[in-house]
């Protein structure tokens, strides 16, 4: 029994001894240390890679951007091009009958209003070259926002069908089918560049043309980004989505924020108006003498002046670009 004891102590010893041999002898013999500097130098290598390959994205992707900024430019629009944004098929003679008709519509209201032929003739320039401008204008502007409220929407039916490995062109022809307006109809467009033989960052540029919001430039770039360098497009238009929909969420919330300063400054320019109102019910012959008399037509010209100044201060006061 002794014998087999020692035995077995011996072996368990010399089990033991080799176990920390194996253990120790890389810390010892500076294996360890060897093998962490190798490693260290690996991940340095690999890390001067990454940012050299990040550093010749980041040129190439500042190149596409200077390139695509280049060929925008500064440019003033024609009015075929104004008709596009505002989502009309007029033209040109269309647009000068609309235009004489209501300088002939707001002359006539002047004149019977004021009796001032020269009142006449300064609302014959209104109607004639400011409200056409101004109608095409905030029908451009109502376009615009309904393009925006189903745009992010677009951006995330695109990336879905990337991701269950459909192409870009398709799913363009998808939003363009599907899609509700304006947001089908400049798509539609998009389809049809292509089926010409327009390459499809360049299609999807001319949407900028028709819709030119920030968020809409985006995208465009980023499609003529990916076209010429690659990437995960899937992810970049996912980020995008994202990026448009918190520039939203900001725009919303700072328009409810600014909705009590609107509302003082409605209030406050209407003021006047209903007083005038209330006077001419109650002594008509009195507020009479603003529009009958010299004097109170300089008057009413002067406050008209001042209150139009003051309502352009507000407006600049509460109107926030985002």
């Amino acid at each position: 029994m002794d014998m087999q004891q020692l035995l077995v102590a011996g072996l368990a010893t010399i089990a033991v001894g080799g176990l920390g041999i194996v253990f120790l002898e890389p810390i010892l013999s500076g294996e360890r240390r060897a093998e962490k500097r190798q490693a260290l130098l690996t991940d340095s290598r690999a890390r001067r890679q990454a940012a050299a390959e990040i550093g010749n994205r980041r040129k190439q992707i500042a190149e596409s951007l200077k390139e695509i900024e280049q060929r925008q430019g500064a440019r003033r629009l024609t009015l075929d091009q104004r008709f596009e944004q505002a989502g009309l098929d007029w033209t040109r003679k269309t647009f000068l009958l609309v235009s004489l008709g209501a300088a002939l519509g707001f002359a006539l209201v002047f004149l019977l209003v004021t009796r001032q032929p020269v009142l006449a003739l300064g609302g014959l320039v209104i109607g004639g070259f400011g409200f056409p401008r101004w109608l095409l204008n905030h029908l451009a502007r109502k376009r615009q926002k309904a393009f925006m409220e189903e745009f992010p929407n677009a951006i995330e039916a695109i990336v879905r069908g990337i991701k269950s490995g459909l192409p870009l062109n398709d799913c363009l022809r998808l939003i363009a089918q599907e899609a509700k307006e304006p947001l089908r109809s400049e798509f539609r467009s998009v389809v049809e560049a292509q089926a010409v033989g327009l390459t499809t960052a360049d299609a999807i540029m001319r949407i900028y043309e028709r819709i030119p919001l920030s968020e809409v430039n985006f995208f465009a770039i980023v499609i003529q980004i990916q076209a010429k360098s690659g990437g995960n497009l899937a992810e970049i238009l996912l980020n995008l989505s994202r990026v448009i929909r918190d520039r939203k969420k900001l725009r919303d919330k700072v328009g409810a924020m600014s909705m009590e300063a609107k509302s003082s400054a409605i209030i406050i320019g209407a003021l006047p108006f209903l007083v005038g109102v209330l006077v001419w019910f109650g002594s008509p012959d009195y507020i009479k003498l603003l529009w009958t008399t010299k004097s109170g037509q300089v008057g009413l010209g002067i406050c008209a002046t001042v209150m139009l100044m003051g309502t352009l201060v507000m407006r600049g006061m509460i109107n926030f670009d985002i």
